[in-house]
């Protein structure tokens, strides 16, 4: 696959996509990785959030997970919000993931190229240093 740069790569992306599950989704409604998932499930997308701070709880109508491969249904898109430092940290859940997702998106500020020629070698997409409430706000 490859890294995603066109914007009609971004639209198809934000039109075919319908399963997002948000690492490092977050409970404060001022926070970007609560108010970016919210506005995608008020735009139709299903938001799966992941957080091992809030495992267990609700968020966004659904049950947060630890981990990114307790998602056991398949995933259009993993939306990220953790520091470009910390992805490789999650790199083998990510490819743990079944089936594997078709995208993963790195929020606005969070660029790793090592880690995104991981993930484009391993055949998924991937997105750097955008918003996707932004993209999905320009783009549809």
């Amino acid at each position: 696959m490859h890294i995603v740069e066109r914007d009609e790569d971004l639209r198809w992306i934000l039109g075919s996509a319908y399963t997002v599950a948000v690492l490092g989704a977050h409970p404060d409604p001022k926070r970007p990785a609560h108010y970016v998932p919210a506005y995608l499930r008020e735009h139709g997308y299903r938001v799966l959030p992941v957080n091992p701070k809030y495992a267990g709880r609700e968020l966004f109508g659904e049950r947060v997970r630890a981990r990114l491969d307790e998602i056991d249904e398949p995933v259009d898109v993993v939306d990220v919000f953790r520091a470009a430092d910390k992805l490789d940290g999650h790199l083998d859940e990510i490819l743990a993931m079944e089936p594997p997702p078709g995208v993963v998106w790195l929020q606005l500020g969070i660029r790793n190229d090592a880690f995104a020629e991981k993930l484009t070698d391993a055949g998924i997409t991937v997105v750097q240093d955008r918003c996707m409430l932004a993209e999905h706000r320009r783009l549809m």
